[in-house]
């Protein structure tokens, strides 16, 4: 009876497994590999537990359960907001090393901090690091595979509008959907770029930090619920997410408080075509204007990785499909 229960309880975590396995994410940011943001927003997704693989093993007739967390950060070795889609083959740090003195004058091109592997600098730009971490420092960890999906961000300061074409967050999540996997990229009002060691004390940066990575964690986990294949996959070919959030401070200092809604990227002109039909309209409002509403909102677009602009209606629509449930209207 015993070894029964126990065969029984080693196919269930098992199976468990192989569902928490396919959510394999890298994470990325223009800020780079120290800021507050990106670190928070690491925690927050292993906390959140669709990224963490788990498996049963017996040892003495005891079962014993291991865990895999599923989330490998690549990410500039200094800040490089605004280089956009700039790419160049990583380099040797200067005599200021990484940025918060995060790793030595004189470090390689590329590293990872001593405690945990999975937390990886690369010294170029956003482009340059979320590719390193697609092909290169990811696939160890996933079992020789990339990554299902990239999280870029949280950016300190929001993309909104044209502005989305000289951001590394979002340059980076382009990236991501041109190698062929499925990304968002998420920015915030406001935030400061800090160190990850100011997290342990209270502060207004850290609140931030905080509610963003929780917004990020739970979007992440809204458009990652519906199971995905080849044939069913998370977002179109060469397609991503722009996701910007109002400040986290007044009554916006509790991730609950935020309400998600569609939007464009671009002001509509007489000649652009109709929008997807929600909210009891075919014409989505900008992200510009959602962001700007009294209130705590969160705005999402859906971006052409290649030009950085909005997209079809029916393109609109698959997402609008996948997070229906998870949207709001302002």
């Amino acid at each position: 009876m015993r070894t029964s229960v126990l065969h029984r309880l080693y196919f269930l975590l098992a199976a468990i497994a192989v569902v928490n396995g396919q959510s394999k994410i890298v994470l990325t940011n223009d800020d780079g590999w120290a800021v507050a943001n990106v670190r928070a927003q690491n925690t927050a997704l292993k906390n959140a537990g669709f990224n963490v693989c788990s498996f049963l093993y017996l040892k003495n007739d005891i079962p014993h359960v291991q865990i895999v967390l599923q989330v490998v950060l690549s990410s500039p070795a200094e800040n490089e907001s605004g280089t956009g889609s700039s790419d160049a083959p990583p380099t040797v740090l200067g005599s200021d090393g990484c940025e918060f003195q995060s790793c030595p004058a004189g470090a390689p091109a590329t590293g990872s901090d001593p405690d945990d592997a999975r937390l990886n600098y690369v010294n170029s730009f956003p482009v340059t690091s979320v590719r390193f971490g697609i092909q290169t420092a990811a696939p160890p960890f996933f079992d020789g595979t990339g990554p299902d999906f990239v999280v870029s961000g949280p950016n300190v300061g929001n993309n909104l509008g044209s502005v989305v074409l000289e951001s590394g967050t979002v340059g980076a999540a382009c990236e991501a959907a041109k190698e062929g996997i499925p990304s968002v990229a998420f920015s915030g009002a406001g935030g400061s770029q800090v160190s990850y060691t100011t997290l342990s004390t209270p502060s207004a940066s850290t609140t931030t930090a905080e509610v963003f990575a929780a917004l990020g964690s739970t979007f992440t986990q809204a458009l990652l619920a519906t199971p995905f294949s080849s044939s069913s996959p998370i977002l179109p070919p060469n397609i991503t997410l722009n996701v910007n959030y109002a400040a986290a401070t007044g009554n916006c200092t509790d991730a609950d408080a935020f309400s998600f809604v569609l939007t464009r990227i671009n002001a509509a002109t007489s000649t652009t075509p109709a929008d997807v039909t929600t909210c009891g309209s075919d014409r989505l409002p900008t992200e510009n204007s959602v962001v700007a509403l009294s209130g705590c909102f969160a705005s999402v677009s859906v971006m052409n990785a290649t030009t950085k602009g909005d997209v079809d209606s029916d393109t609109q629509e698959f997402v609008l499909n996948k997070l229906r449930s998870f949207l709001s209207c302002t």
